[in-house]
This record gives structure tokens, C-alpha cells and sequence, in this order.
């Protein structure tokens, strides 16, 4: 029992639950075996239960030593004070972003800066006689960054490899975005909104079609680049086939002009030499030869056409993509984005970050009513102390290259600010546990790249939300999600959307609306072994009710599917939200969802299905247009 005892008080302190609720409502008591592991991978020199007592001694000493945390804020510029004990010859200074040195003045046992400071990153050093520590200091306003002329506003949201026109190609590039951009514009919109478009693996031996699971969050998927001239129109496929399309790609740029050396940073230089040597040494990382696993690349390691192949469709993509923000900009139309909640395992950031990454770990979440076994999402975490030790400069990158693009962007899962469910390998789905974050850290670099990027932020918070999220969203001005589909269970009395969320009827994650009606996803999920054929009448029973309660609530009719979606709209409309958000493919009540949850690609061609609808269809369809124009008239009042 003192093991026991000490292994949970070097949990607690290391930000590691012991318990916690989980998505059923049931109380678990993390396992022993789960909490050594995890408390090891965190850093802690444990590898059993017995070993518990002197981990914490270490633990606890290793705490004690440093003079300043590693990360410091500065709300609205004001850093406080920073207690440094009594040294006499205590000295501090701030690095400011902009290069200026501030010494800071003494007081007893701290130190002070009489002024705000300027928002940024900045550099504090401590100098004590034999030491020095240094911290990174973000100043950061509290509020996240929001139009000045808030207005209730709506748009659309699609998967851009989906979306289709007379010329495209295999998959939607960013000229069928703009048109689908400018549609939206025309109708009283100004705002489409995509999943992720970072890049993922499209190659074999195992193409990855799910946006989710990026190779990079600071890089931009190739398959959207507008070939310009070298545009050849495709047939329009039956599937989404990440190959094809990247095959497609590489032909059309064979021949190109290199890229410009001074548009080569050196990360974008790393980024294509380790898709270069992926070509070459195969996928996974862990499995190359030494010096390349550790970093260092030569020559031999690396095929040069596929490196030359990155680098230019980088350049190409990252143009294109801020010539498009400006022309938006222009015409007052935003795209909205999503910063992904991890990377894939054999990607370049856990490559290239391996000190940031925990090895022998997934991320994932605890049993819930539509994962009744729990889940895992298949990428490991990032290791809460070494992005603080780093200054979260990863973090604040990922974020930065999509918020110099959005007008809006999403944070998918933003619960992972406060904590992530780790599973250790081997383990059972039910067997893992939840890992705290350093929340106000993360929120104070979200405002700062909101502010200095003009971009909104939305939080998704669905499912088991902690309080401290729903604290933290309208304090910092960030919007939720309000979903029609997760609240038309609740009963008949069914709430509209609050003044601060997002509106939507469902995500890529859930049914289709005439899908859900239908109970499409439940014949999906008994399909997918994913619901018990036991409880398949049940959940039927349930679906048609909530799908009567919301008919009903909107003033529609369930067996008029098209008529109860124009009233689900104008009601959305109507509500309070600052911005209403259908999918696409509901205008033309699309069955089939594009993603069940908990199913790989593999089994179910999850994100392979390109829209049913080509952009000219959609674009002259007077029963679209009709919807379009009731949620718009709802927006404005008429």
C-alpha cells in the first residue's frame, strides 16, 4: 500500500488522473500498470509499482531546483511578478521579440517590469551566482481576435477532395474552392469551410485518405494545388484515390521550373528531404539506419526527384494559397480551417521533433454510448514538459500556418488543451488514462496567433467536455458548436444555439442530415461491429423519436425530408449563433456520410467519396438555391 500510495501522489503531481469518469458515466480507477507507464513515459524513473517511492523523491528534488517555470504569461502584456527567492545578486532580463533588452527591477524577493509589454514571444533570463535560468514569456490579449462589425452570418462547410467541377482533376483544387467561395458570396455568405489541408501520405504501400492524420501541421497538402496550364480535366471518378491523384500531380510537374532558393527555409528544406528519404528508406522512420532515424540525412538516404517534387509543390501551394486569402479578402468571403489534433506516427513532425513526441503512446478517448469499447486515434502525444521546456514553439507554429490562411479556424478536440486520454501499447482502449496540458499556456498562444492573424477561433467542444473548457472558451472569446443532431435527443423542449457557438445540424464525423433521419449510420455501425446487433432496435427507436422531437421543435416534417431541412435552416437561421454552418452535401439530402468514426479506411472508404453533385449541378440547382436563399433571408431577418 505505500507503493500504491506514492505511485498515485507522483501521479497527481505530474498532471496524471488516477480516476476520472468516463463517457458512460462510469467511475474508473486507472490501473496501476497504466500509471507506471504513463508516469514513465512523462519522464518519471519508474518502471513498477515498487519503484514509486524513490520516483517521487526524485521527482519532487528534480521540481525544487529551477528558479522560474519555463513559460510565463502576459495577459494583455502585464507579466506580474516573477518570485526568484533571495539571491542577492539576482539579475533578470527580457528579451523582447523585437530584439530591445529590458533589465527588470528588483523587489525583495522578485523581480517587475513597470510597462506592458508588447505582444509576442519573448526571452526572460535569470542569473543567479552559478546559474542561469531562461523562460519564454507570451504576451498574449485575453480575448481572441473578432470582426469589428459582428454580424450573423452563415456558409458551408465541404471536403475539398470531394468537391468536383467540369474541369477538375481526380480531386477539388483550390480554383473549384474559390468558385465554390464566390457562389457563397453571391448569396449572402462569407464563409466556406474545409477539413484539413495539410498533407498526407498518398503513396503506397498504405495510402492514407484521412485528413486527420496529416504527415505535417506546417505543411500544405499537394493535391490542391491549380495546375494553371498544365491543368488536364479527369473523368470523374467513382472514388477519391489519393494515388491516382498524386500520380496525377507529379506527371504535371515533371519539368517545372525549380523553386526559387530564397523561398527554401530551412524547415520546408528538412520537410522534402524526409519525404525524399521516406521514398527511398521506406515509411517508417523508426526502421531506417541510425543516423538517419536520429536526424541527419546524406545524400544516399534521399531520392532527389521526390525531395525536388516536395519543394516545388510547397512553394506552389503556399502562393497560391495567400494570393487566394487576399482575393477573399477583397471580396469579404473567409475560408475556414481546422488545426488537427495529431499527426500521423511515421509523419515529419514526429520525425523531426522526436524529444516532443512520446514514444509508446497513442492518443485516443475512453468508452462512450457510440464507442462503447473506447477508441484510438493512432497518433502518439506530445509530451506536455518538453513543449513547455521548448516554449511550445511547435504548438504555436502548427496553429500559425493555418491561421495565416483562416478567417476562421476550428480547433478540432480543443479538450486536449486541458488534457489528452493516453493509451499505452499493449493495453486495452478501456486501460489508458488522461494526461493534463498546460491549458492557460496553450490559450494565451491561441489568442496571441488569433490576434496577430485576424482569424477567429471555434472550439470544438463535443462530447465530454471539462469545465475548465467551458470556462475557458467564452473568456477568451472563443466559440463553441452547437450541433442539431446531438441535441435533438435531449427532448422535445430542444435548445437553439447559444450567442457565442457555431451552428451546425452535423460534422464530417456524424450522419448526413437525411442520413440520420434515416438511421444510415446505424445500419453502418451494426455493419462495422461497432454497435451490438442486440441493441439495434433500441437505437432506431431512439433516432426516430429525437428526429420527431426536432421536426416538431424546427415547425418541419420528418417524412418531408427536404421541407423539414428548410425549416431545421431558417430556424438555425433565426437563432443567435454568429454563424451557421450546414454541410454541403445536405442541400441535395446526401445519404451516405463521409467518415463513420472508429472505422480505418481500409474497411470503409472513409473520405473516398467524391460529392455525388458536380460544382456546375449544385451551383444551378433552383431547390439548392431556394434552401440557400431561406437560411440567408433567416440570417438578415426577411
Amino acid at each position: 500500500m505505500p507503493n500504491l500510495k506514492a505511485l498515485k501522489a507522483l501521479a497527481a503531481e505530474m498532471g496524471v488522473l488516477t480516476r476520472y469518469r468516463d463517457g458512460l458515466g462510469k467511475r474508473v480507477i486507472v490501473e496501476p500498470e497504466t500509471l507506471v507507464r504513463v508516469c514513465a513515459a512523462l519522464g518519471a524513473p519508474i518502471e513498477r509499482l515498487d519503484d514509486a517511492p524513490d520516483a517521487l523523491r526524485a521527482w519532487r528534488a528534480s521540481n525544487k531546483a529551477g528558479i522560474i517555470p519555463p513559460v510565463l504569461i502576459a495577459w494583455d502584456g502585464s507579466l506580474g511578478s516573477v518570485p526568484v527567492g533571495h539571491a542577492e545578486q539576482a539579475r533578470a532580463v527580457l528579451h523582447q521579440e523585437d530584439g530591445e533588452a529590458v533589465e527588470l527591477e528588483r523587489h525583495g524577493a522578485e523581480f517587475r517590469i513597470n510597462r506592458a509589454l508588447p505582444p509576442g514571444y519573448h526571452g526572460l533570463t535569470i542569473e543567479v551566482p552559478g546559474r542561469v535560468e531562461t523562460a519564454t514569456v507570451i504576451s498574449a490579449p485575453v480575448h481572441c481576435y473578432q470582426r469589428p462589425d459582428p454580424r450573423r452570418s452563415w456558409g458551408v462547410g465541404i471536403q475539398l477532395a470531394a468537391l468536383r467541377s467540369g474541369r477538375s482533376r481526380l480531386v477539388g483544387d483550390i480554383r473549384d474552392l474559390e468558385a465554390l467561395c464566390r457562389w457563397v458570396r453571391d448569396r449572402g455568405g462569407d464563409l466556406v469551410t474545409v477539413l484539413p489541408l495539410l498533407p498526407t501520405f498518398n503513396d503506397d504501400p498504405a495510402p492514407e485518405p484521412s485528413p486527420y492524420s496529416p504527415v505535417s501541421r506546417l505543411f500544405w497538402s499537394e493535391l490542391i494545388i491549380d495546375l494553371g496550364e498544365r491543368h488536364q480535366p479527369s473523368r470523374p471518378p467513382e472514388s477519391l484515390d489519393v494515388r491516382a491523384a498524386a500520380a496525377e500531380l507529379r506527371e504535371a510537374l515533371r519539368g517545372a521550373p525549380d523553386p526559387d532558393p530564397a523561398q527554401l527555409e530551412e524547415e520546408l528544406v528538412r520537410y522534402a528531404r524526409f519525404r525524399g528519404a521516406q521514398a527511398r528508406l521506406g515509411r517508417n522512420w523508426r526502421d531506417w539506419p541510425w543516423q538517419a532515424r536520429a536526424g541527419t540525412l546524406d545524400a544516399g538516404h534521399v531520392d532527389q526527384e521526390v525531395e525536388r517534387f516536395h519543394l516545388l509543390a510547397q512553394t506552389i501551394a503556399r502562393g497560391q494559397l495567400r494570393d487566394l486569402r487576399r482575393r477573399l479578402d477583397t471580396h469579404g468571403v473567409r475560408l475556414g480551417l481546422d488545426l488537427a489534433v495529431g499527426v500521423h506516427p511515421d509523419g515529419y513532425d514526429p520525425w523531426s521533433r522526436q524529444a516532443l513526441f512520446c514514444e509508446g503512446m497513442s492518443v485516443g478517448a475512453p468508452p462512450d454510448a457510440g464507442f462503447p469499447s473506447g477508441q484510438d486515434w493512432g497518433f502518439a502525444p506530445v509530451l506536455p514538459a518538453a513543449s513547455r521546456r521548448e516554449g511550445h514553439r511547435y504548438i504555436a507554429a502548427s496553429i500559425r500556418h493555418q491561421a495565416g490562411l483562416a478567417g476562421v479556424l476550428r480547433v478540432d478536440h480543443i479538450m486536449a488543451w486541458t488534457r489528452l486520454y493516453w493509451i499505452p501499447h499493449g493495453f486495452g482502449l478501456h486501460q489508458g488514462t488522461y494526461v493534463s496540458y498546460p491549458a492557460e499556456e496553450l490559450f494565451a498562444i491561441l489568442a496571441l496567433e488569433s490576434s496577430r492573424n485576424r482569424c477567429e477561433i471555434v472550439g470544438e467542444n463535443l462530447g465530454t467536455v471539462p469545465k475548465e473548457i467551458d470556462e475557458a472558451l467564452p473568456r477568451h472569446r472563443i466559440s463553441g458548436m452547437y450541433l442539431a443532431q446531438f441535441e435533438a435527443p435531449c427532448g422535445p423542449r430542444i435548445k437553439g444555439p447559444a450567442s457565442r457557438d457555431m451552428a451546425l445540424i452535423g460534422t464530417h464525423d456524424t450522419p448526413t442530415f437525411s442520413g440520420w433521419i434515416s438511421g444510415a449510420d446505424i445500419t453502418d455501425r451494426v455493419r462495422y461491429r461497432l454497435l451490438d446487433p442486440s441493441a439495434e432496435q433500441r437505437v432506431r427507436e431512439e433516432r426516430a423519436k429525437a428526429a420527431h422531437w426536432l421536426a416538431a421543435r424546427v415547425g418541419g416534417k420528418v417524412n418531408d425530408r427536404r421541407e423539414f431541412l428548410a425549416a431545421l435552416l431558417e430556424w438555425l437561421g433565426r437563432s443567435d449563433s454568429p454563424l451557421v454552418v450546414p454541410w454541403l452535401e445536405d442541400f441535395w439530402l446526401e445519404e451516405t456520410a463521409v467518415n463513420l468514426p472508429g472505422t480505418p479506411s481500409s474497411v470503409r472508404p472513409n473520405w473516398q467519396r467524391p460529392m455525388s453533385r458536380p460544382l456546375e449541378a449544385i451551383t444551378s440547382d433552383p431547390e439548392i438555391d431556394l434552401l440557400v436563399r431561406r437560411l440567408a433571408g433567416a440570417r438578415t431577418g426577411n
